[in-house]
């Protein structure tokens, strides 16, 4: 599938990070194989992001989730890349106008894994429990209340690098990324008390909103059920008007024909909490703002002043 207006291949974007590189190498050979094409028919174009540079401190005290994705912006709206790929757990949630989700791949495993215990009971009195989440952070304080939270970031391979080290007793990551790297290490966390991130496992790609023929084109590898749960798991986001600091956790799961979405807000020690669950049809925003008013309006003033309020996404 060469570049609809130009004979070179199609310049797909991506971060440099092993994890980053597996997902574009995914959404690659996933877009091959809908067009039949050459493999050289779109090239991948790395960039360092900010996230990446930029590991001393948590990600929501020096600029939240656009360190993964303004380099990879700027290349897509100045014409550098045709598409890029993210993690979409790491794309903020309201996005510029002129760039458009344009496909979500197969959703992953959504859960976290734990490792360096068996379960979280099995973690020893007064753990360090290595994590730059807030939501990490404060649900495992708010089952393990002895336990302490100490910075970690980094790609996999370097946060497992610092858990050998004995910076910490015990970390969390992702599954769907220790998944795609082939590592099969720790205990998952059963997501049904354990909720995962918005867009957990998921990977979104990403063009400019005003490229019909590349969004034309990306359209057949969109996985429409993941779309829609993670579409409604981001409208809630956006509802409660969360942002980095906040610890918050939710999942859409399909349920008949429509989805099922728990979501839970913690204070940032995991002391106090509201939790909830709604059945909705499928794109129903009323139904999503009103779940997370009612969620802002039973939460204790520790977990409200988390959020900031409502927004709506376009």
């Amino acid at each position: 599938m060469p570049n609809p207006s130009t004979d070179r291949p199609l310049r797909l974007g991506t971060r440099k990070s092993p994890l980053a590189l597996a997902q574009a190498e995914e959404a690659r050979a996933r877009l091959i194989a809908a067009h039949g094409l050459p493999h050289d028919a779109i090239e991948l174009v790395t960039v360092t992001a900010s996230g990446d540079r930029f590991q001393d401190r948590p990600l929501a005290d020096i600029g939240g989730k656009a360190l993964w994705t303004k380099e990879l912006d700027a290349w897509l709206l100045e014409g550098e890349i045709d598409f890029a790929v993210h993690s979409l757990k790491d794309v903020e949630t309201l996005r510029p106008a002129e760039i458009a989700i344009a496909a979500i791949l197969p959703r992953e495993d959504v859960r976290d894994v734990l490792i360096g215990a068996e379960s979280i009971e099995a973690l020893p009195k007064g753990a360090r429990v290595g994590t730059s989440s807030p939501r990490r952070a404060a649900q495992m304080l708010r089952l393990r209340p002895d336990c302490r939270i100490v910075p970690f970031r980094g790609n996999v391979a370097t946060r497992l690098a610092k858990l050998d080290a004995g910076e910490a007793d015990a970390t969390l990551l992702a599954a769907a990324g220790l998944n795609r790297l082939g590592e099969s290490v720790g205990a998952p966390l059963d997501a049904g008390t354990w909720l995962p991130a918005v867009g957990q496992g998921a990977i979104a790609i990403e063009c400019r909103a005003e490229d019909a023929k590349m969004r034309s084109l990306l359209s057949a590898i969109d996985h429409s059920p993941s779309h829609a749960a993670i579409s409604a798991e981001r409208a809630l986001l956006a509802a409660l008007g969360g942002t980095c600091h906040s610890p918050v956790a939710a999942l859409a799961q399909s349920s008949g024909d429509g989805l099922m979405l728990r979501a839970a807000l913690l204070s940032e020690n995991g002391a106090e909490y509201v939790e909830d669950e709604i059945t909705l049809s499928i794109g129903d925003k009323a139904a999503i703002q009103a779940f997370a008013a009612g969620l802002l309006g039973r939460a204790s003033p520790d977990v409200a002043r988390q959020f900031t309020g409502p927004h709506s996404l376009p």
